[in-house]
């Protein structure tokens, strides 16, 4: 059998045999069956062919292996059955669980951080995407024996979780670590700093910024598309967004929008990813309304709610800002479920069922989008001269025009505008 630990990283990553292990410890709010199918899906995300989904059932976590030792020799003949690179556990291994395992079954081991950290290594386009993650996996490393240091050297791919050339069990030289993370951190505070600025310019201007938010794999980004004519990468694929992206919309009673695609979120997210993600999701704290996009057709989608949720007060967003859930993927779900998932939210003023791939419900969360931006809008009624055409055009692009009338050489305009809008009109 050949194994993960002799093979060239970047054949292991896109060929490599894994072998899902799930340490099942009772979690009443998910599914077995869709915890094993998501954790094939992180795998799949890079590459990896999923050979087995294994459940381990664990009642008292073994501070050695995690699992019981009779399970590790059952994983043992499994892994030599299924000719496994590499171990996936659906779980946070220690450093020394993990080691224990890798002796134990003979097969490179990553828990579910590991895995996440290189998806998002692989997938981050960016500079300041791939400055996010290096940052992320090193702080994840701090605490684990380092086995290779080509992760800084290579220009494009992952973070050497899986391997990587002239590979070895070395020391990690935590001095090199410290100053490597305290050098990216500078290079991402500069690049907060830098959105601060770009949004600052946007809420002089001042435009609305709606965030979408949700699980990864839940649609933002085909959504997004369809709201946007933009083509951002949605595939059916795990973390198929990782940078954030900006693009202007227009709405009903708003000239312009800004509309944001994020990073999917996920159960159990490393901690050391939301942290080095602060900068691109300060897009989402300070966003003037969320949209939470659900995969309404899971079976853990109650459970991907909290999830995201949990998220979204890690990472600074106030109870305050407002928000409503965009229940998708109406399209796979049976006629029966269907309208039933369509009554529930027809009964709800702060859910809009939909199909972003199909279309079908679109048009009502457009306007809902545009009724909560709106709701503190207030009317008033404007006289300019008639000559003003400036002043008449402002308010065109930045109100809701109800009417209009002319006397002499005045015009009154009857329009609908947010209070720091009417502010901003009266100083221009």
């Amino acid at each position: 059998m050949t194994t993960g630990f002799n093979r060239d990283r970047d054949d292991f990553a896109r060929g490599g045999r894994a072998l899902i292990v799930l340490p099942d410890q009772g979690d009443a709010h998910r599914d077995a069956d869709a915890r094993l199918d998501e954790a094939a899906g992180l795998a799949a995300a890079i590459g990896l062919v999923v050979t087995d989904k294994v459940a381990v059932r664990v009642r008292a976590p073994k501070p050695a292996t995690l699992i019981g030792s009779g399970q590790v020799e059952q994983l043992a003949v499994q892994v030599r059955q299924n000719e496994a690179d590499l171990v996936v556990f659906d779980a946070s291994l220690t450093p020394v669980q993990q080691r224990n395992l890798e002796t134990a079954l003979e097969a490179k081991v990553i828990d579910r951080t590991g895995l996440i950290l290189e998806i998002f290594g692989e997938r981050a386009a960016t500079a300041e995407g791939r400055l996010q993650v290096e940052l992320a996996h090193l702080d994840y490393q701090a605490g684990r024996l380092v086995r290779s240091w080509t992760h800084l050297e290579r220009q494009r791919g992952g973070f050497g979780f899986l391997g990587g050339p002239g590979e070895t069990q070395i020391e990690a030289d935590r001095r090199l670590i410290r100053d490597r993370m305290a050098r990216l951190r500078r290079e991402l505070e500069q690049v907060s700093r830098t959105r601060g600025l770009h949004r600052e310019r946007r809420q002089r201007a001042p435009w609305p910024v709606i965030a979408l938010v949700g699980y990864t794999n839940a649609g933002k980004s085909t959504l997004f598309n369809r709201l946007t004519g933009a083509h951002v990468m949605a595939e059916n694929l795990l973390f198929a967004t990782l940078d954030p992206t900006l693009r202007q919309v227009s709405l009903p009673g708003i000239d312009k929008a800004i509309l944001s695609d994020t990073v999917g979120f996920v159960s159990d997210l490393p901690t050391q990813l939301v942290a080095a993600f602060k900068a691109t999701l300060e897009e989402v704290v300070s966003a003037d309304l969320l949209v939470h996009v659900r995969d309404i057709a899971h079976p853990d989608t109650e459970a991907q709610r909290a999830d995201v949720e949990a998220v979204l007060t890690e990472i600074g967003v106030s109870d305050l800002t407002p928000r409503f859930e965009a229940w998708n993927k109406l399209d796979l779900l049976d006629a029966d479920r269907h309208d039933a998932v369509l009554a529930e939210a027809e009964r709800r003023d702060d859910v809009v069922a939909l199909s972003a791939l199909g279309g079908e419900g679109v048009d009502a969360l457009i306007g809902q989008v545009a009724a909560k931006l709106t709701a503190g809008h207030r009317r008033y009624w404007i006289t300019l001269a008639a000559e003003d055409g400036a002043g008449a055009a402002w308010l065109h692009a930045h109100g809701e025009m109800l009417g209009q009338s002319s006397e002499g050489l005045e015009t009154q305009y009857e329009v609908r505008l947010a209070e720091r809008d009417y502010e901003r009109f009266l100083q221009r």
